[in-house]
Order: C-alpha cells, then sequence, then structure tokens
C-alpha cells in the first residue's frame, strides 16, 4: 500500500537506512518524514561520556565522573556479507573525510589497516593458543555439519532449540577453541537460539576458515557513530526529516475494524522526557509508521571509575511498545521471550580512557599486535561452567587510534566486555556486575599479567597505568544478548505482518529470510524492505544477499577446516 510520508519510532540505523531509501529509492521529499527518538545513538553508538550524562536512561542512574570517552558495544563489519549496509554507506557523504561517501571512508581506512589477530585467545600458562587447531572432535564435527547443511525449508525444526539442547550430548563442544571464539567474536551464549547459530553458520561460513586471525573483518575510521550514525544523521537533516529526540511513544492507538487482524495505526501517545508531559501525534491515511520494536541497548546504565552500573529494572521502551502492540494482535511476535529473560541477554562492558599510551605499549608487547587488529579473549584459569568446564572470563578490542575525532593525541581509548555479568573476576573477588571502573581495570591487568610472556611483567608497571587511567566506564546492558535469545520463528514479526495497511517493523527483532541479527546487515535490510513497500518498488530491486552456504569450493575450505 504506498504512503507519502512515514513516522520513524526509533532513530536507529534501521529507520534512517529506511528514509535513505524513502529519499533516494521512493523520491520522497525530506520533510515527509519525521523521526520520534530517546536518542539517536542506536545500537552503533560511541560518545564523550559528558555527552551521554543527560541520555533518557542515564538521567535516573547520574554519572559522577564524566570524563573520557564510553562505547557501550562494538561491531565488526564484513564486506562480503554486508552488503545492504555498504550499499547504503555509498550514498550518503562521509562526515569527517570530505568529498568520500561512507563506504569509500570506510574501505579507504580499512585497506591501510587490514585486520590479523596475531592473539585471539590467551590462556595462563601458555599466552597466545594457537587457535587455529579448532581442538573438535568428530561428535563436533557431525553436529555442525548437520547445522551448515539443514535446509531452509526444515529451519523449524530447531524452534525453541537452544545451542545447549542442541549439543546436549556433546558437551566437548564448549570446551573447544573454535566454541571460545566463536562465542566471543559473536556473543553467543549456549542459552541463546540454535536456529540463529544456524543462520550464523550459514552466512558466515567462509569466516570458519579464517576466525582465530578474523582477517575477513573490516572496520571504520572512527566509532560507528562518528563513521556510520553522524553521516547518517546528517544527511537526512539535510533533506529536511525531522528528527526530534527525548520522545518514548508509548502506545499505539489502533483503527477499529470487523476484521480485528487488520492492522492500521491512527495515532501514537508518547512522553516528552524533558517536559515530562504526554504527546499525541495523529497518523492519517497516507502516512506508513517504521517501528523499531527492540532495542539491546534499551535500559542500559552507566557507572564510572569509582561506580558500578546500576541495574535498571526496566523493560525497555521498543520492548514495551512492541508488548502493547502484541495485546492487540496475534500475529506480531512475543517480545517476553526476547525481553523477560535478562539471564539469557546481560553484558557488562567497558570503556577504558587513559591520558597516555602506557597500557596501550603493554598490551601490544603481549599480544604482539598493533592497535586495531584485536579482539583478544582471556580464558579462565578454573572451570567456571555450570557443565564443569572452563571458559573465556574477558574480551578486550584495542581500536587504531584515535578511536574519537576529539580524542587527545596522547590519549588511549579501548573497550572490553564480559558475556556472563554475574561470574566472578579472577582477580578481584566479585561479581562483574559489582565492579567499578577501577575494579575492572584491576581485573584487565591480572588476565595480561598471567598471559604476560615477559621479560618482566605488566604489573610492574601496575601503578602508573592505574595512575594513567582518565575513567574506565562500566556499562550494564540487561538486552545486549537479547536478540540471539531462545525462541521459534514465529516470535519476531515479518517486516510488513499480514494485514498491515500501514505498519511495518524494523531492526534486529524481525523475521527476515536467511538473515542473521546482530549485525548492521540485517538492520539496514529491513529498513530496505519497509520503504520499498511503502513506495511500491519490486522486492526484486532489493540487494543481492550472497549465499555462502551454497557455494562448493566454501564448503570444502569449511569441512578442511574441521580437521585441523
Amino acid at each position: 500500500m504506498i504512503k507519502h510520508k512515514a513516522i520513524m519510532i526509533g532513530a536507529g540505523l534501521a529507520n534512517m537506512a529506511a528514509a535513505v531509501y524513502l529519499i533516494q529509492e521512493g523520491h520522497w521529499q525530506g520533510d515527509q518524514i519525521t523521526f520520534y527518538s530517546l536518542d539517536d545513538h542506536g545500537s552503533n553508538d560511541g560518545a564523550p561520556a559528558a555527552d551521554t550524562a543527560d541520555e533518557y536512561w542515564n538521567k535516573v542512574h547520574p554519572m559522577e565522573n564524566t570524563k573520557g570517552y564510553v562505547a557501550r558495544g562494538g561491531r565488526m563489519l564484513n564486506y562480503r556479507t554486508y552488503v545492504d549496509l555498504m550499499d547504503l554507506l555509498s550514498r550518503i557523504p562521509s562526515a569527517t573525510e570530505p568529498g568520500l561517501t561512507a563506504e569509500e571512508d570506510t574501505r579507504q581506512f580499512d585497506a591501510q589497516h587490514r585486520t590479523f589477530d596475531k592473539a585471539r585467545l590467551m590462556e595462563g600458562g601458555i599466552g597466545i593458543i594457537q587457535a587455529g587447531h579448532l581442538g573438535l572432535n568428530n561428535k563436533d564435527r557431525l553436529l555442525l555439519t548437520k547445522l551448515i547443511m539443514m535446509p531452509d525449508s526444515e529451519e523449524e525444526k530447531l524452534d525453541n532449540v537452544s545451542i545447549a539442547d542442541y549439543f546436549k550430548d556433546d558437551p566437548h563442544m564448549f570446551q573447544t577453541n573454535f566454541w571460545y571464539m566463536w562465542e566471543t567474536t559473536f556473543a553467543f551464549r549456549i542459552e541463546s537460539s540454535a536456529q540463529e547459530l544456524r543462520r550464523y553458520m550459514h552466512m558466515m561460513i567462509y569466516e570458519f576458515t579464517q576466525i582465530e586471525h578474523l582477517v575477513g573483518v573490516n572496520r571504520t575510521r572512527y566509532n560507528q557513530f562518528e563513521s556510520i550514525m553522524l553521516p547518517l544523521i546528517n544527511y537526512l537533516k539535510d533533506q529536511g526529516c525531522r528528527i526530534i529526540l527525548n520522545r518514548r511513544v508509548t502506545d499505539f492507538e489502533f483503527k477499529d475494524t470487523t476484521m480485528t487482524d487488520e492492522i492500521t495505526v491512527t495515532g501514537l501517545n508518547m512522553l516528552n522526557t524533558e517536559t515530562n508531559k504526554t504527546e499525541h501525534v495523529a497518523v492519517d491515511d497516507d502516512t506508513a509508521v517504521f517501528f523499531t520494536n527492540g532495542s539491546i541497548t534499551d535500559s542500559a546504565t552507566q557507572g564510572d571509575f569509582d561506580h558500578p552500573a546500576v541495574e535498571n529494572m526496566d523493560q525497555g521502551a521498543a520492548a514495551g511498545l512492541w508488548k502493547q502492540a502484541t495485546e492487540h494482535f496475534y500475529n506480531l511476535g512475543n517480545p517476553d521471550k526476547f525481553f523477560a529473560d535478562r539471564a539469557a541477554s546481560e553484558w557488562v562492558s567497558f570503556t577504558l580512557t587513559t591520558k597516555d599510551h602506557l597500557l596501550l605499549n603493554e598490551i601490544e608487547r603481549i599480544t604482539t599486535q598493533l592497535p586495531g587488529n584485536a579482539l583478544n579473549s582471556f580464558l579462565s584459569t578454573q572451570p567456571i561452567t555450570a557443565l564443569g568446564q572452563k571458559d573465556v572470563m574477558m574480551s578486550i578490542v584495542v581500536h587504531h587510534q584515535p578511536h574519537f575525532t576529539t580524542q587527545k593525541p596522547n590519549e588511549t581509548v579501548l573497550w572490553g566486555y564480559f558475556l556472563y555479568p554475574r561470574r566472578y573476576g579472577e582477580f578481584v573477588n566479585k561479581p562483574y556486575i559489582k565492579m567499578t571502573g577501577k575494579e575492572m581495570a584491576l581485573e584487565l591487568i591480572g588476565q595480561l599479567a598471567k598471559v604476560d610472556p615477559g621479560p618482566g611483567n605488566i604489573r610492574d608497571h601496575q601503578d602508573a597505568i592505574m595512575a594513567s587511567i582518565i575513567n574506565n566506564i562500566p556499562v550494564y546492558m540487561p538486552y545486549a544478548s537479547a536478540l540471539f535469545n531462545n525462541r521459534a520463528k514465529v516470535d519476531r514479526p515479518e517486516v510488513i505482518p499480514a494485514h498491515s495497511t500501514n505498519l511495518a517493523f524494523t531492526g534486529e527483532f524481525v523475521e527476515q529470510p536467511f538473515q542473521m541479527v546482530f549485525t548492521e546487515q540485517s538492520a539496514v535490510r529491513s529498513g530496505e524492505i519497509a520503504a520499498y513497500h511503502f513506495t511500491g518498488i519490486p522486492m526484486s530491486h532489493l540487494v543481492q544477499t550472497p549465499r555462502y552456504d551454497k557455494d562448493i569450493k566454501t564448503l570444502m575450505r569449511a569441512t578442511k577446516k574441521m580437521f585441523e
């Protein structure tokens, strides 16, 4: 059903992508598009900490130390698979490199700074593990092969099957180098969906053969707000789009129809979080509503060097609105599968800023690699899982410097995360979720010390390193891995639900054929599909998605890798 105006609920990557396609492919004017959102970072964030202090989720849990920088998470790009993202970036100017598109900016930087991770896994008493040896046995190989070879038509056999369920007779899988790298590269947990793991094995099968070096990873010049989101924001504002922030949409109003499955939005109720007053927006017959129905950064809270991030029990703005919609219609998915069990989805991350390069230089010495190449994961010394096995304690990403355009030449910014925040540290005896930024820094130094090959040890410089820290900001994200939660295929709505006249769902909590979530690829494609639908553009015009799982040479290389 063709429309000529749009309201965007959420100003993340998916809806901004939709707006670009509406303008460039649908030939809309920008002033026909209005965004309502709490903020304009989405999940592709990064900012000076002081800029985030007044954002919605942080107002209730204010930071005392607002120095340094914060990135709640980080995304690794992949040109071969992220075809819709690269198409989008080719359509907008870079925010930092005059004369280049955002795509050209990223490709130019990446060509000059290729990824080759030399220290993907590290373990005490060993140091850098030769992770190219995946450590699989024949049972592991058999089950992985079945997952890879399962056709799309049989995917529903994995409805409500967790990764732990799928490998229930094969606990060995979870103590292989393959699993340690796969869980920390993509943020899977054993509670996560086996159906989603299958999609990753299909879409990223070529990465299977090079996962220990991450050579397929592409990176942006700066943090992803400045390299991806800011170019989009600048372009859309230049086109006349209205981006209205500090709005939390709380309710849909739907048209009463004789057939109760016909979905027509007639109005929106929202809270102005600056004035604390409610507002109403009418939706006329010529307006489409694009709704990003889940956010992995909703309800996130920040701490600082001397304070942990306080846990926020809010279910989340996007999830709450999604749940309200499902109370009216039966075919819009099941948000509780993703947002009612934070034990399956929570993370703690941290962003550490130093006033010199001492810590950076020590990490470079220990890992034998330059900044920008690394995703370093540290294995536990003792068994820490429910199965009585070792697992990864923490992971860090040391960015190419500077990671922010306003960063001083002598400053370092690095990021890390704990996939299981209720576990205890090895060097600070408390759960990660309870740690201050200072304690997380001490835990990091301890993890580096146990794999330090010498001569000398990073602990020799501990006092100087701690004195160099401007801030270390813990971030608690209750829904960071929610998009991987165990579910059935019908638990996510389609981009255009059946019988919808003007409502589209976008982002990474929607169901799309073949697409894997937690990627800029799936987010952009959902916006592209919705934009094409409401402008009458045939879906055959969508960017073609490659299927490497059907490439014989790729499958043969993966098979060979399984036996290394």
